[in-house]
């Protein structure tokens, strides 16, 4: 059965589509500029920083494969992503009310950490539960021709919520909540920031749900080419066999997609501590509860900010260019150049303009790889394939935090920066890696 080529959706259309993912990218910001934080302030060495982050990557890479199938096959009065919107967002509303508070449980510092383990690897997961339905509604409810424009809103809202949360600390330190705490108790700033973060999540994806109706059985059937046995028998597939059907560029990506997220697992990773080293004249033997420490984690928040503004602007430049795969692997040399330049800065105001350059390599990270993998697929099996494609950010990570405390101490020297310009080097081989990669399309433009 051929498919029906699936009408222009207007702006409003497109922008609703993606809207929650303003609330769901405060909460990933607030992870990401926060954890290393956290875990420093509840008594993790350096060296051991990164297997914190392995948790939730492996959690992921199980879930999205999971969560894509099921929601290929749910089909109900509330829709056939949106379910898992809500399922996902409820559980991260209630662990970024849990996560802040590891050290003022009165647990030993083993006991914190491990609290605090548990509860990242859950606020993980269902931040990636709640970002994969809207890769799927735009694969679902968008044609090829506007898919660009569809995942340039996306990234430009995902960007917008960034700057919310990594700003957030800095803002309410600023109008006079504490930045320090007592012990390894998380200073409020951070700690009201997550709950501020679950309140915005909680009104976006409400939003989301109530304006975006999906697509019914039939009309899904008629502008994805699928025909009523057909869809019986493709449903039987498994894993192992669509990763056997996967077009060629599903691996090719995947490959670009390796050194990609190795690189910002590094940045979320040590980005902190390298900025107190730099700039703010920190030493690991001062230890974290000083206020040298907590500005320089707050002023993490501002560079990370910086960054989602320059995704935002580059975001924003991506559809005119001609040639994707062009735009691609220069956005990834532009944020490469932001990684290494950040290394040989010690004056922390100077940083900003370094990490306004990695943000095009994150503009192009969120939109580049889904439009290119979506536009090569048909519409039966879109939310498995983008579960299993999600093995391409969360491998990279688990990889990146295998070999981050080696690294750190047999390559960086035990310096933090040094792990930043690491992170530089692989954008680079990812900006190779883009020209290996053929784009091919799975249903009529």
């Amino acid at each position: 059965m051929k498919a029906k080529t699936k009408p222009d959706l207007p702006f409003w259309g497109l922008w609703n589509l993606s809207f929650g993912f303003f609330g769901v990218q405060i909460a990933y910001a607030l992870q990401s500029a926060n954890i290393s934080r956290i875990f420093a302030t509840l008594g993790a060495d350096p060296h051991s920083l990164s297997y914190f982050w392995l948790l939730p990557p492996l959690a992921g890479l199980v879930i999205q494969p999971i969560i894509g199938t099921l929601s290929d096959k749910t089909w109900n009065r509330f829709g056939r992503r949106l379910p898992y919107l809500i399922l996902g967002s409820i559980i991260a509303i209630i662990v970024m009310c849990l996560l802040p508070n590891a050290g003022s449980l009165h647990l030993a510092v083993t006991g914190a950490l491990i609290f605090g383990a548990f509860a990242l690897m859950f606020l993980d997961l269902s931040i990636n539960i709640s970002m994969q339905p809207f890769k799927m509604l735009v694969g679902d409810m968008v044609n090829e021709k506007q898919k660009g424009l569809a995942y340039s809103i996306q990234s430009f809202l995902c960007n917008a919520g960034s700057v919310v949360g990594y700003v957030a600390p800095y803002i309410l330190t600023w109008i006079g909540i504490s930045n320090v705490a007592q012990g390894n108790q998380v200073p409020d700033s951070v700690s009201f920031s997550f709950y501020i973060g679950a309140a915005i999540l909680f009104i976006c994806v409400l939003y989301t749900f109530w304006k975006v109706k999906e697509m019914p059985p039939k009309e899904y059937a008629l502008y994805h080419g699928i025909e009523g046995t057909e869809a019986k028998e493709e449903e039987k597939e498994n894993f192992i066999t669509l990763l056997k059907k996967a077009p060629k560029v599903f691996w090719t990506v995947g490959l670009v997609q390796f050194f990609c997220w190795a690189a910002f697992m590094y940045m979320w990773t040590y980005a902190t501590g390298a900025i107190a080293e730099q700039t703010f004249g920190w030493e690991k033997s001062m230890g974290t509860g000083i206020e040298s420490y907590q500005e320089a984690a707050n002023w993490t928040g501002i560079v990370f900010a910086a960054q989602a503004i320059g995704s935002v602007v580059w975001a924003a430049l991506l559809p005119s260019f001609k040639n994707r795969k062009f735009a691609y692997a220069l956005s990834l040399i532009i944020g490469a150049a932001g990684f290494i330049s950040s290394t040989m800065i010690t004056n922390h105001n100077l940083l900003l303009v370094s990490y306004f350059l990695v943000g095009a390599a994150w503009a192009a990270m969120l939109a580049m790889p889904f439009t290119i993998l979506t536009n090569s697929l048909s519409g039966k099996h879109i939310g498995a394939y983008l579960g299993l494609f999600n093995g391409t950010i969360t491998i990279p990570q688990i990889v990146a935090a295998l070999l981050g405390g080696f690294l750190l101490k047999s390559v960086a020297g035990s310096l933090q920066s040094n792990m930043i310009l690491i992170a530089g080097i692989l954008l680079v081989a990812g900006a190779i890696s883009v020209f290996f990669v053929k784009e091919t399309y799975g249903e009529p433009s």
